[in-house]
């Protein structure tokens, strides 16, 4: 394993389109939505132990759930958890992990990943990471994975790339573009050049730090003028200076959408994102009536490709429905169309206006 490699696991998020199994204290990246006996981000760190030193495995959480992480990953140093004191979107995120590690090594090379996605083919993603890595060591070029798409999602967002490479399966990136509607899906797919962006980025340290001092300025002089304090018992209190005056936003539009030096690897390793109840169906295992059943006590009855998750002290009976989601949690019954389910964060964001967060 190579010493200046490093990563980067994201686990910030509250997953609220996996409400109301997910909740803001207890969110989908540390929750076995697929009944495999290890959680997302249990999977994710597994991934990368093996062609990652362990000691440079970093997971950047909100400072909430920094004891859940604790608790699911007892073989990451402690040290490695690290807690940001709100929530600021994924720009900060990569500023503070950046320099962090900066601080203690000039010759990083990182990868940021979240921490809930699927990946079936684990040998194809760490041949795929690790060509990556190579690319981003001998140039001053950001690259991400983006996925082969099968099939027209409106719920990813998109990159389309150059058609000649600039090195074996390597295409520089000419767009970003965010979730499309199904009629221009199905045209992203037609035309070969889109991918699905699957939100992993790798480049050096040094070349990150420095685009953020030419894109996002404000945001360079926040994190620059505290890290010294990095890497020293000063960290904690550094965060609570600096998170409060950064800007609310994403590194795609802070900095990939920016650069003109981004490369995408078309890559296929039975990637999902686990985003939605729709891509929890996808991974799941199916009945012969194409039911996804994530419960013990279930009984179907006449019903058809539904996704079915439960706690498994409750008898569910479940007769006639086709294509539905069912959520049944101690204090909430979720059923909607599958079809629907891009407008579950709207229902999480109506029940917070109309009944409040007791259920969040």
């Amino acid at each position: 394993m190579n010493k200046h490699h490093y990563v980067a696991i994201m686990a910030g998020g509250i997953g609220s389109r996996f409400w109301p199994k997910s909740r803001s204290s207890y969110p989908k990246q540390f929750i076995d939505i697929l009944n495999t006996g290890k959680t997302p981000i249990q999977w994710t760190f597994e991934r990368y132990t093996k062609f990652i030193p362990k000691e440079n495995i970093f997971v950047v959480t909100s400072k909430e759930y920094a004891g859940i992480v604790k608790k699911q990953l007892p073989h990451l140093d402690p040290a490695n958890i690290l807690a940001e004191p709100s929530r600021k979107n994924t720009a900060p995120c990569v500023a503070y992990i950046s320099f962090k590690v900066l601080q203690k090594d000039e010759e990083a090379i990182l990868i940021v990943a979240p921490s809930d996605h699927v990946v079936l083919d684990t040998g194809e993603f760490q041949r795929v990471s690790l060509q990556a890595l190579d690319f981003a060591a001998h140039l001053k070029a950001f690259v991400t994975l983006g996925i082969k798409p099968t099939y027209a999602n409106t719920g990813y967002g998109y990159i389309q790339h150059d058609m000649i490479g600039v090195a074996d399966n390597i295409f520089r990136v000419k767009l970003f573009t965010e979730k499309p509607n199904k009629e221009l899906a199905e045209t992203f797919l037609s035309s070969g050049d889109f991918l699905w962006n699957a939100g992993i980025f790798v480049w050096q340290v040094k070349s990150i730090v420095k685009a953020f001092e030419k894109y996002q300025p404000e945001m360079f002089e926040l994190f620059s003028g505290e890290k010294d304090n990095f890497n020293t018992a000063e960290e904690a209190h550094a965060l609570e200076r600096i998170y409060p005056l950064c800007t609310n936003i994403s590194i795609d539009y802070a900095i990939m959408e920016k650069a003109n030096n981004v490369y995408v690897i078309p890559s296929s390793f039975g990637w999902s994102d686990l985003g939605t109840w729709n891509s929890a169906y996808e991974n799941a295992e199916k009945d012969y009536l194409d039911n996804a059943v994530v419960a013990k006590n279930v009984m179907v009855i006449d019903a058809t490709k539904c996704m079915v998750s439960a706690d498994d002290h409750k008898l569910i009976v479940l007769q006639g429905l086709d294509d539905f989601i069912v959520v049944d949690t101690k204090d909430v019954l979720l059923i909607c169309k599958k079809e629907k389910e891009q407008e579950i964060k709207e229902y999480v964001a109506e029940v917070k206006r109309n009944i409040g967060e007791a259920y969040l």
